[in-house]
C-alpha cells in the first residue's frame, strides 16, 4: 500500500468548501457525550482550514442506526423482540437517539463558535445550508448513516454528498478508524472531488507507514486480545517484517495447545492449531524471535461480573491445570516481554495481554504498557482495547503514537489497502 498521500499542507485551499469526514462517532449515554476524545482529535485540521478561509462541511456518522424501518424491525425481531414493541415509532426513536445535536453543541463549544447542525444528510436543508456557507464557517450533517446509501458506497448518494461541496469543492478525510470501509463519506466521495488528509491521518500514515516500511531496529511486534482468528493475517504479515514477535492474551493458548501443552479450559481456537504450527515454523525459519508465555495467572472461571473478584494463581505455561483457565501472563512473562521491549528501537501493540478489565488480571496488560512509557523507543499502540488500556493507567503521553482507529490500525499491520486511504491523492 503506497502511504504517501496529500495531506491538507499540500493543496491550495484557500477559500474553498471542503466535504470533512471526521470520526465523531463517540460514546453516549442518555443524549449525553461521556468522552469528546474523538471530537478533540479533530480539531487541529477543522482549525487550519477554518484560517485558510475555508467553508466547511463537515460529515460523521455515529453509532449503528438501521436507516430502513423493515431491516429495523427483523433485526430486533431475531433479538426476540414482540412483534407490538416493532412500531416506526421506536425506530424512529432508535434513529433520535444517534443524532448529531450533541456533537454539534460539544464542537461549538471546543471552537468558540456557531456550528450549523442541518436537519439531514443530502436533503433540501443540507443543500440550502452547503449553499449558504461562507468562508471560516462551519456545518455539520446529521448522521450520514442515516442514509441508505452511505454503507453501500451507492454512487447517487454519494454524488450528492460531494455536490455540498460544489464543482470546486475539495474532500478531506480525518477518520482513520473509518478508512478500512469502502463507505460514500469515507472513500466514495474521492471520486468526484479532489482527495487529500487531514492531520490525523497524515499522522497514521507517516508514523505506522513507517514503522512497517523502514523500521528502526530491533522492531518488535506485541499481539494480545481473544483470538488467533482475529489476527491469522497480522501474524503472517509481521513475521515478514519483525525481529521479535510477543503474542499475549487469549490468543496465546491457541499456539501453546499446538505446541502439545495442558491448557485446560483456557480459550481454544482449535481450528487454528495447524496455522499456530505454520508460524511458529516460519518465524524459526525467518530468524524471528517469537515469545509465548512462560507462566500464566489462572481461575477457575471467567469472572462474572467482568471485573468482579476472583481467586487466581500462577502455574507454568505448560502444567496449566485442567480445571483451570488461563486468564492473564504471570511475572516470570511480564519480565520476559517488559525485556524485549526495553532493548528495542520501534514497538508496535495490538491487543491486551489478559482480561485487564479486571483489576486482578490487568496485571500482564500493566506490564507492558509501562514498558513502553520507561522505553526511548518509537512505540505505537493500536486502537481498541490496547490504547484504551494506556488511557486508563495514564501512559499515553509517554506513548509515540496512539493509533485512533482499531480496526483500520489492525487492517494496517495486516498489510491490507484501506479504502479510504487508497482514494486520496498521491504525493
Amino acid at each position: 500500500m503506497n502511504y504517501n498521500k496529500k495531506s491538507v499542507r499540500d493543496i491550495d485551499l484557500q477559500g474553498k468548501k471542503v466535504l470533512l469526514r471526521c470520526d465523531f462517532n463517540v460514546p453516549l449515554k442518555g443524549g449525553v457525550i461521556t468522552s469528546d476524545k474523538r471530537i478533540v482529535a479533530a480539531l487541529p485540521t477543522i482549525q487550519y482550514l477554518l484560517d485558510q478561509g475555508c467553508a466547511v462541511i463537515a460529515c460523521s456518522h455515529l453509532g449503528k442506526p438501521e436507516p430502513s424501518f423493515e431491516k429495523w424491525s427483523k433485526k430486533q425481531a431475531e433479538k426476540g423482540k414482540a412483534p407490538e414493541e416493532l412500531t416506526e415509532a421506536k425506530w424512529q426513536k432508535s434513529l433520535d437517539a444517534l443524532r448529531m445535536e450533541p456533537v454539534a453543541a460539544r464542537l461549538s463549544e471546543l471552537l468558540g463558535k456557531p456550528v450549523i447542525l442541518a436537519a439531514d444528510v443530502v436533503g433540501p436543508d443540507a443543500q440550502a445550508k452547503a449553499a449558504a456557507l461562507k468562508g471560516g464557517e462551519i456545518m455539520l450533517l446529521q448522521n450520514t448513516r442515516f442514509e441508505k446509501g452511505e454503507t453501500k458506497n451507492d454512487p447517487a448518494f454519494t454524488e450528492k454528498l460531494a455536490a455540498l461541496a460544489g464543482p470546486d469543492g475539495v474532500y478531506v478525510s480525518d477518520a482513520f478508524g473509518a478508512v478500512h470501509r469502502a463507505h460514500a463519506s469515507t472513500a466514495g466521495a474521492a471520486a468526484y472531488l479532489p482527495a487529500v488528509s487531514g492531520f490525523l491521518i497524515e499522522k497514521e500514515l507517516g508514523v505506522m507507514g513507517k514503522a512497517l516500511a523502514d523500521p528502526d531496529r530491533p522492531f518488535v511486534a506485541i499481539l494480545g486480545g481473544a483470538k488467533v482468528s482475529d489476527k491469522l493475517n497480522v501474524i503472517n504479515n509481521l513475521l515478514e517484517k519483525v525481529d521479535t514477535l510477543i503474542i499475549g492474551g487469549g490468543m496465546a493458548y491457541t499456539f501453546l495447545a499446538a505446541k502439545g501443552y495442558s491448557i485446560g479450559t483456557s480459550l481454544l481456537d482449535g481450528d487454528k492449531l495447524d496455522y499456530c504450527k505454520d508460524m511458529m515454523a516460519k518465524a524459526e525459519e525467518k530468524g524471528v524471535k517469537l515469545l509465548l508465555p512462560v507462566d500464566t495467572v489462572v481461575a477457575a472461571s471467567f469472572p462474572d461480573p467482568i471485573d468482579g473478584p476472583v481467586t487466581v494463581e500462577t502455574v507454568a505455561s505448560d502444567a496449566i491445570p485442567e480445571d483451570k483457565m488461563g486468564l492473564d501472563i504471570g511475572e516470570k512473562t511480564r519480565e520476559i516481554f517488559a525485556e524485549a521491549v526495553k532493548n528495542a528501537r520501534t514497538v508496535v501493540w495490538n491487543g491486551p495481554m489478559g482480561v485487564f478489565e479486571n483489576p486482578t488480571l490487568a496485571a500482564g496488560t500493566i506490564a507492558v504498557a509501562k514498558a513502553l512509557a520507561e522505553s526511548d523507543c518509537i512505540s505505537i499502540v493500536g486502537g481498541g482495547d490496547s490504547a484504551a488500556a494506556c488511557e486508563q493507567l495514564g501512559f499515553a503521553d509517554k506513548i509515540t503514537h496512539i493509533s485512533t482507529g482499531g480496526g483500520a490500525s489492525l487492517e494496517f499491520l495486516e498489510g491490507k489497502e484501506l479504502p479510504g486511504v487508497a482514494c486520496l491523492l498521491d504525493r
